[in-house]
């Protein structure tokens, strides 16, 4: 998946373009494109740490950014 389809992918989200089935199947689709955990574009849509709304394009770098960690 590109950047720019990801990016596309998060704004409709954000947009409520989906119905609830759908929404859900394109968070998941995000999380397993961009090598996330499930949930995890979720939690940044929707529950951002700083609390202000991030744009598409920083949600997208934000997951490409995700790192695991080793316990």
């Amino acid at each position: 998946m590109t950047h720019e389809a990801a990016v596309t992918l998060v704004q409709n989200v954000m947009d409520v373009e989906y119905d609830e089935d759908e929404m859900q199947r394109v968070l998941d689709e995000l999380d397993r494109e961009l090598g996330c955990p499930t949930g995890y574009v979720a939690g940044l849509i929707f529950w951002p740490k700083d609390g202000q709304e991030p744009t598409a394009a920083e949600i997208v770098d934000q997951a490409l950014a995700y790192q695991p960690f080793v316990l």
